[in-house]
């Protein structure tokens, strides 16, 4: 059987839904915690993706994608704003 896992260090995949509020009453949210979760996410990603021993092309182009994304996001108002222009 496996050991019963404390609620502060369970993964967001095995919360319930109904143990999420305190989950996240659980968490650090001062800007050193924020930072370490970005480094913990970083790593993760680096070592999971980029850092692997036959490499290809999968973790640069989740990048590449995540910045048309944003991209797009952040100029989304100005593509809104022309799209209703005439072409003239």
């Amino acid at each position: 059987l496996p050991a019963a896992v404390l609620l502060k260090d369970m993964k967001l995949m095995d919360v319930k839904l109904g143990q999420l509020g305190s989950w996240l009453a659980m968490r650090d949210f001062t800007p050193g915690g924020i930072l370490g979760a970005i480094r913990r996410g970083h790593e993760r990603y680096y070592n999971k993706y980029i850092n692997v021993r036959k490499g290809g092309l999968g973790g640069f182009s989740m990048v590449l994608a995540g910045y048309v994304i944003l991209s797009y996001m952040w100029s989304y108002s100005h593509v809104k704003h022309d799209r209703r222009r005439k072409y003239h």
